[in-house]
């Protein structure tokens, strides 16, 4: 999804949009390839650690790719297509990079949650 939405962004988008538009995109890209790999990471890890923490990790994630690249890409496609009152979905934005912050937390606390419990 990420490399088709890339791709759109930089053979469709790019004429309609601004620097500043493209970049947006261009982030949300960006942060929706990490973090795709952050979800497969907590399913390869889901025997490994703590349930309840990969769970929670993962529904972070989740979460701040629906709140964070969903709101830049819905933001930057509707400047695109010239409605210019887009910009006040930019306040669910930091929401998602909250989430994204706090599955990264959970992430390793289960890690260390884990390590802790199998050296005793």
């Amino acid at each position: 999804m990420a490399v088709m939405l890339g791709a759109f962004g930089a053979h469709a988008l790019r004429p309609l949009l601004d620097a500043s538009g493209m970049h947006a995109y261009e982030t949300a890209v960006q942060y929706h390839f990490y973090h795709s790999f952050a979800l497969m990471i907590t399913f390869l890890l889901r025997k490994e650690l703590p349930v309840k923490y990969i769970r929670s990790a993962s529904f972070f994630f989740l979460a701040g790719l629906i709140l964070f690249c969903g709101s830049l890409y819905t933001m930057t496609f509707l400047k695109g297509a010239g409605f210019v009152s887009a910009g006040r979905l930019g306040i669910i934005t930091p929401f998602g990079g909250l989430s994204f912050i706090a599955g990264w937390i959970v992430l390793f606390l289960a890690y260390f949650r884990s390590e802790n419990t199998n050296s005793k």
